[in-house]
């Protein structure tokens, strides 16, 4: 029996006390394991701090500018005074000009400057904050457009290029990179010897001057230009800023500012390519004024080849330029060269029909042309252009109609009727310019004086008055 009643005690016992040993061994070896890794549980829970403190931080900025408070779908001062908004530009570069378009394409900083205070935060070290893109969306901002533009966009590389920056007063500014494509009434009057006046027009859309006063930030200070900006075809001359007022019928007065610029355009491009060739073609048709009147062939190609030239070069240039209904200067300039040229081939014309009609005349009374000419001599020399002074010269001008006639007559030629060939041409040799001179007619005499005297006046009134 007692025995018995040991056993059960025993049993007791160690079902009592084993549970509790191995709970101690237990809680000493889970002491030791988190002994040796407390360094990296600690560098984990500040990491996870970290990442929590970022992601609360944006939540932060838009309870330290009351964004989620405030209504602002609705202007600063909404019912009151219009808000006043500063504008600055830096351009940074005029990218063309085109003249067949109107227009002109600019790239440049656009900067706006206002006051908000739903969005002034307290700050101990009176430092700004800057933001991105992504904040524009959250608060108001003005709604400038560009007045006349086809096309304007946001640089977007590698971001979109905007920045916005507050102040803890409430300041805000806000800078945009654009380019923007506008129109620019042109004036081609004066062309190329001309000076255009373009301009950018910057307005809020939905803003009237009695919610919104657009201004000039500094004044005529507030709009900056690269130091080497240059353009191909023109000189950049001044760059101004102005403001005014633009009015329209449905909703009022709005204010509008004026980005100014004047471009004077390059000259010495269209003197090598359109004014040079033209007095070369003028001066070439007058070559047909020391052309004997006889060389029909010679003066009337010379004649037409000048007219296509002058026509082709007044094509060249319409071509590139806008189809406007009046005058511009090269067009004055190039069609009274065409005029001249056209005028020596009707000079020509007179000459040739005033030589042939007195010509009859003479054969009329006497049975011959002239003292210089025979009947053959007048027909070979409208043939292919060269005086003949005897039948035998006429025989050479004849081959090229019946080369076995030339022949046969070469091969019963005497030597005597040679010999006095070659003697005649020795003598009409030394006698070539008196007798060139004799057989010119008065018109062309007086016309190697007279166009070149008036084409120089031209061009003497013509430069005075457009440049």
């Amino acid at each position: 029996m007692t025995l018995a009643f040991q056993l059960v005690s025993f049993t007791y016992i160690w079902i009592t006390l084993i549970p509790n040993v191995c709970a101690a061994s237990n809680i000493k070896m889970t002491h030791q394991r988190c002994s040796s890794s407390m360094k990296q549980t600690c560098k984990q829970e500040t990491r996870m701090k970290k990442d929590d403190s970022t992601k609360v931080r944006p939540q932060k900025y838009e309870q330290l500018l009351h964004i989620e408070d405030n209504d602002f779908a609705m202007r600063p001062g909404f019912g009151g005074s219009p808000v006043p908004v500063g504008i600055d530009v830096h351009v940074e570069s005029i990218d063309s000009i085109s003249e067949t378009n109107m227009d002109f394409t600019m790239t440049f900083y656009l900067r706006h400057y206002w006051k908000d205070e739903r969005l002034s935060f307290p700050s101990t070290a009176n430092k700004s904050m800057t933001f991105d893109h992504r904040l524009i969306r959250k608060i108001w901002v003005p709604d400038i457009f560009f007045v006349h533009s086809k096309r304007s966009f946001i640089h977007d590389t590698t971001m979109e290029n905007i920045m916005l920056r507050v102040h803890p007063d409430g300041n805000v500014l806000l800078s945009l990179r654009i380019t923007v494509s506008a129109m620019c009434f042109m004036d081609f009057s004066r062309f190329p010897l001309d000076t255009q006046n373009c301009s950018l027009e910057l307005e809020s859309y939905a803003y009237n001057e009695d919610d919104l006063m657009l201004y000039w930030k500094h004044g005529n200070k507030s709009l900056n230009t690269e130091e080497h900006m240059s353009l191909s075809q023109f000189f950049i001359e001044d760059f101004s800023a102005s403001s005014g007022l633009a009015f329209y019928s449905s909703t009022g007065w709005y204010n509008r500012l004026f980005i100014n610029f004047v471009l004077r355009r390059h000259i010495f491009f269209f003197v090598l390519q359109t004014y040079f060739p033209a007095i070369l073609m003028v001066m070439l048709s007058w070559v047909s004024f020391w052309i004997d009147r006889r060389a029909v062939p010679a003066r009337v190609s010379l004649g037409i080849t000048t007219v296509l030239t002058m026509s082709t070069i007044i094509t060249a240039m319409s071509a590139s330029m806008p189809q406007v209904s009046y005058l511009k200067a090269v067009d004055v300039y190039l069609w009274v060269s065409s005029f001249f040229v056209f005028l020596s081939v009707i000079e020509y014309a007179a000459v040739n029909y005033l030589t042939t009609v007195e010509e009859r005349k003479q054969f009329k009374k006497t049975g011959k042309i002239s003292r210089m000419y025979n009947i053959d001599a007048v027909q070979a020399m409208a043939f292919d252009g060269c005086y003949h002074d005897s039948e035998i010269d006429m025989d050479q001008t004849s081959l090229s109609l019946n080369s076995e006639d030339f022949m046969r007559r070469k091969s019963i030629r005497s030597p005597s009727t040679d010999s006095s060939r070659i003697k005649r041409r020795k003598s009409l040799g030394g006698h070539v310019g008196r007798i060139i001179l004799e057989n010119n007619h008065v018109i062309d005499t007086y016309s190697r004086i007279l166009f070149p005297v008036v084409y120089i006046l031209f061009n003497l009134f013509y430069w005075g008055v457009y440049v």
